[in-house]
């Protein structure tokens, strides 16, 4: 079966998911978690893509990042950090094989609602997944960044999200009030959708301006 090509864009941010072969565990360690972050922070800068949100999950990783200026960055900085992670966590628990799936998914992310939507999916999972109450509770998402002021290196804040608010403690609180409600099971669901099959997440108006402006 062919596969689609993958939609991506210079400056146009997507949603990533990258999962453990046959769902099975990615992260069994705390250090385990540092490390995958330690290569995605030197992936990104080499492959010049700005990270804005990621939670990693004990089966899988979702980000939320735009390439900079080669649209293909995205590719060359998911292939380096999977094939890095994988090297560790095997040498580091005694296995072989592939650790994740071959391909990662990925969808292109339209007008603000749309990105905001995905940042609240992204940092919301643990609370979804019934392993935290709140989101500020988890130490392996960059919602301590985006909502409570946290320095990260690895976060490069979305232009949207700096034009949210004219400082940070004003831009942080209106973060915060994103998270009062969950989404809804429909935006949820289309999130999810979109992603496992690479179609743009935005509205119909924004889906047909990009006719003819993606590259495989």
């Amino acid at each position: 079966m062919v596969r689609p090509a993958r939609i991506l864009l210079p400056n146009t941010p997507l949603h990533l998911v990258q999962r453990g072969n046959n769902r099975s565990a990615c992260f069994l360690y705390r250090g385990d978690a540092r490390r995958y972050l330690e290569f995605l922070d030197e992936a990104r800068q080499e492959y010049r893509v700005d990270v804005h949100a990621y939670v990693l999950m004990t089966n899988h990783v979702h980000l939320l990042a735009t390439p900079c200026d080669d649209p293909q960055g995205i590719s060359y900085m998911m292939k380096s950090l999977g094939q890095r992670y994988a090297q560790y966590f095997n040498n580091r628990h005694e296995r072989t094989g592939g650790l994740f799936e071959g391909r990662y998914y990925s969808c292109l992310i339209g007008e603000e609602p749309y990105l905001f939507a995905c940042y609240r999916y992204i940092e919301l999972n643990p609370v979804r997944a019934g392993m935290v109450e709140q989101p500020g509770d988890y130490l392996w998402s960059s919602y301590q960044t985006n909502a409570l002021g946290a320095h990260d290196p690895i976060i490069t804040p979305h232009t949207l999200y700096l034009d949210s608010a004219s400082d940070p403690q004003r831009r942080q609180h209106h973060y915060r009030q994103l998270f009062d409600a969950p989404l809804p099971d429909a935006t949820l669901e289309d999130i999810r959708q979109q992603t496992r099959r690479g179609h743009p997440f935005g509205s119909e108006a924004w889906r047909e301006r990009l006719q003819g402006q993606t590259v495989g």
